[in-house]
């Protein structure tokens, strides 16, 4: 079979198909808010909120306006603000360290480790100073970095710890969900999240219930009675209509993600069976990990010869992230060069995204390696 031959296309991400046998509940759960008019902060809001942090393994859980507002929330719950030093992994969203920026904070960054992508926590310790105010490992592409020495450093020096697990949701590290470990945990809801919305929303998670009332008054201008304004705060209000819609999902989760896990290992098993093993680096499950794979990323020396293949034959793919945040031009006055973090620089030449979504078929799935052998073999 030629390289440019184009079976039935293949998304990135369906979410279509995930739509379609729950069309039913989301409609009522949309009509039930049509039906109230409580757009703004109604009952769903707090129910959501609710059923979110009992699945988080979480005692409070403050519902806003996005994955980026959920970290900027929890940022300037925490205090955080010029003079300020925030420590991060360069590769990940630029929500991550765009949050620290704006509170003018510096964001000091920590190169990740190779196999699963998350900030390296042996290499953290050395990155503290008398001015850093946080540690923010992000739990990238669905697995969960490796928390305890990040936490038993924090406890060490007296830094807290916020989790970016805004592409975890429902992840396990020893069996402690993402987001219960740290002080806070942020999620998004943008939708092609494990657990998307139908726009945007976010959420923080905790088990510290000063830091959620701080969060809850941040969220709606800094006013706790309305109209009196206690602090300066913003419109970080979570939509109704998206707390109705997610409360819906939310029950089908657990299923979405085992379906993702099931498809990792369909992956791994069609990649190893072909002759093209040697030449990519297929995601690794690391011990303690519950991995729910928000994302499938391979990595390959010719990865843009990768990405030739599959849009001459109509699959998704997508790079995460081609240019580490140390080297975007808005960051430049941190100071960083090429070569400061070389496994960083290494994942954004050589990773992409194959197609993952808990409705992806097996078939679907022999097409997609079959289209990235005649890439790498």
């Amino acid at each position: 079979m030629s390289v440019s031959t184009v079976k039935t296309p293949i998304p990135l991400c369906d979410l279509r198909a995930q739509l379609a046998p729950i069309r039913g509940e989301i409609q009522a759960a949309i009509d039930a808010v049509l039906d109230s008019q409580a757009f703004i902060m109604g009952p769903h809001v707090a129910e959501f909120e609710k059923q979110a942090a009992a699945y988080c393994q979480c005692a409070h859980a403050v519902g806003c306006s996005s994955g980026s507002d959920a970290l900027l929330l929890a940022l300037m719950a925490m205090g955080i603000g010029p003079g300020d030093e925030v420590i991060t992994s360069p590769f990940t969203f630029f929500a991550t360290a765009g949050a620290v920026s704006r509170l003018g904070a510096k964001t000091i960054f920590v190169d990740i480790e190779p196999a699963g992508f998350n900030i390296d926590p042996g290499r953290l310790e050395s990155a503290i100073t008398a001015r850093t105010r946080a540690i923010i490992p992000v739990h990238l592409f669905g697995q969960i970095a490796d928390m305890d020495p990040i936490l038993e450093v924090g406890r060490r020096r007296g830094v807290p710890v916020l989790e970016d697990a805004a592409q975890a949701i429902g992840s396990e590290y020893d069996g402690r969900r993402a987001g219960s470990m740290g002080i806070a945990g942020t999620l998004s809801f943008f939708p092609s999240k494990n657990l998307g919305g139908i726009g945007d929303g976010g959420m923080v998670v905790t088990n510290d219930a000063a830091l959620a009332e701080k969060m809850r008054v941040l969220r709606v201008h800094g006013a706790k009675t309305k109209y009196i304004h206690t602090v300066v705060g913003g419109n970080f209000r979570l939509d109704t209509l998206q707390a109705a819609v997610l409360s819906v999902k939310l029950r089908y989760l657990d299923r979405w993600n085992a379906a993702r896990r099931g498809h990792a290992d369909t992956y791994r098993k069609l990649i190893s069976a072909s002759p093209i093993a040697a030449n990519v680096v297929v995601p690794t499950e690391l011990p303690r990990r519950y991995h729910i794979y928000n994302q499938f990323i391979v990595r390959s020396a010719i990865r843009d010869r990768v990405l030739e293949v599959f849009k001459s034959r109509g699959i998704g793919t997508a790079v995460y992230y081609p240019v580490g945040l140390h080297m975007q031009e808005c960051f430049k006055d941190l100071g960083y060069r090429q070569g400061d973090f070389p496994e960083t620089e290494k994942a954004c030449l050589q990773t992409c995204a194959l197609p993952m979504f808990p409705e992806l078929t097996e078939t679907q799935q022999a097409d997609v390696v079959e289209a990235l052998t005649a890439a790498l073999k």
